[in-house]
This record gives C-alpha cells, structure tokens and sequence, in this order.
C-alpha cells in the first residue's frame, strides 16, 4: 500500500524511467510507488531500475496468467509469451486429473497456473539452479506440491517414470552466441543456465526430448517453448525420440510451442 506519508513526483518519476529505456514508465511508476513505504525507499528502487534490475526483481514479485508468482534476484522471471506454453500444454490433456511435471521450472509459475486449470492427481516441479528451487519452493509449498532440485529427470521418483500425463518444460533456447545480444535485465540479472540453450539453442531440448520419452504415459505429451524459427528442428528431434509434435503459433504473444505426444 502506497504510503500517505509522501507524495512522489510522479511526472519526474516517468520521465527518468522513460528517459532510461522503460516501455511501460507509466505502470512502472505506479508500481514502484505502491512497493516503496518512504521517498528514501522509492529513489532506491527507481536508481535500481534506471540501473537496468528488472523490475520484477524490484518488487519481488511477476504477473502471470493472472496470477502473482514470486520472483526472487537471479531467478529467470516468467515472460507473457509463456502463457501459450501454459495453454498448449493444459489442452493437451486428454483426460481428468492428470500427473504432471513441470521441468526447468524457475519460479514454478507454469506448476502454479496449472494446477488451477488441470486439478492433477499429481504435480511437481523440478529446476537445476538451488536459487530457482528456493523460489519455487516459495510459491508451490502452500499448495503441497513438491520441488525438485536436479538435472532434468534424475532427481524425480522413479515411480512416476513411464506415467506421466504431461510434462512442460520451459527449457532454456537461445544459442550461445545470441546470449550476449538479449536484454541486459535478462543478460545480466538472470541466471545463464535459464537462457544458454547450447550452439542452436536446442541442446537442453534434445535431452528433454529424450527423458520425455521415457517419462511420459503412453498417450501423454511434451509442452516446450521455443522460437518460430527453431521449430522445425525440434519437431525432428521430438520424432527422433518417438514423439509426434504439433506446432502451436500465436502472433499477438509472439510466441511459439511445441506439443509431442507418445503414442500409444
């Protein structure tokens, strides 16, 4: 809640993150106004944000799907073009109460939505990066669903190997070599092993793939992320491994996704 204790300068306050780079300076304003309880308080957040901390980080919090999901430094912050990810991945689901993984989870944002729209018999969540863990932790604990720290599939119990309904995975894509052209709040303020998908992008994919294949039920898909013009490749990959893709487009979200099912 905003305190009555100050009245900011909103004017200046836009002009300086306007002046910075700040699409949205406006929303961003009333936010940093709304988190900071002082003038002290609000010049700190608004230097940090001029400085290039995404503003997510700032607040400690993102929006998506509608839903508020936590965001702590360093941790990959859920993107609005993910929300076709989240969508394809909830239609794929052929029947009730499903078992479901989210993979290379960060926040744990795509478990946190799902579990609204899909009510799963089972849910949980798995990262690599112990920051992203802690975070996921965070907003997944009060609704008892389980956060795994490990590489992919390996920290998973083995009971649920062959059984899974649907696993999403929001895996790192950008080649190396495109790393050091994305945004600085994402080149430099989220950790790499989220962004750093190998030399074209599809090195973590192709083993997602693979454990997929192994993972999955019979009947039960892959959900994944990436950009349009790797979707070809991919689609290759996930038939190598068994899997039959379908692409998913929207052009507002600018997003792509890709949906694999295993036959069966």
């Amino acid at each position: 809640m905003t305190s009555t204790l100050f009245t900011p300068d909103r004017p200046a306050l836009v002009g300086r993150l306007r002046a910075a780079g700040c699409v949205f300076a406006e929303d961003e304003a009333e936010l940093l106004i709304a988190a900071a309880g002082s003038p002290e308080a609000l010049t700190d957040l608004v230097d940090r944000r001029v400085a290039g901390l995404p503003l997510e980080h700032l607040l400690g919090w993102a929006e998506f799907c509608g839903l508020r999901v936590a965001v702590d430094p360093g941790v990959f912050v859920p993107r609005g073009r993910t929300a076709l990810l989240v969508a394809a991945a909830a239609a794929a689901v052929a029947g009730p109460s499903p078992a479901v993984l989210d993979l290379c989870c960060g926040s744990g944002a795509a478990a946190l939505v799902l579990h609204g729209r899909l009510a799963p018999r089972w849910l949980a969540a798995a990262d690599l990066d112990p920051a992203a863990v802690a975070c996921a932790r965070r907003n997944l604990d009060p609704l008892g669903v389980p956060v795994y720290e490990g590489d992919l599939f390996a920290p998973l119990p083995t009971r649920w190997r062959g059984r899974l309904d649907l696993v999403v995975a929001n895996a790192p894509y950008v080649p190396s070599g495109a790393v050091a052209m994305l945004p600085p709040e994402a080149r430099l303020y989220e950790a790499p092993v989220a962004l750093d998908g190998g030399v074209d992008g599809l090195a973590v994919l192709r083993r997602v793939a693979a454990g997929a294949a192994e993972w999955l039920a019979p009947g039960g898909h892959l959900a994944v992320e990436v950009s349009a013009g790797q979707a070809a490749a991919l689609c290759a990959v996930l038939a190598d491994a068994g899997l039959t893709p379908t692409v998913v487009r929207d052009d507002e979200l600018e997003a792509t996704a890709v949906t694999a099912r295993r036959p069966g």
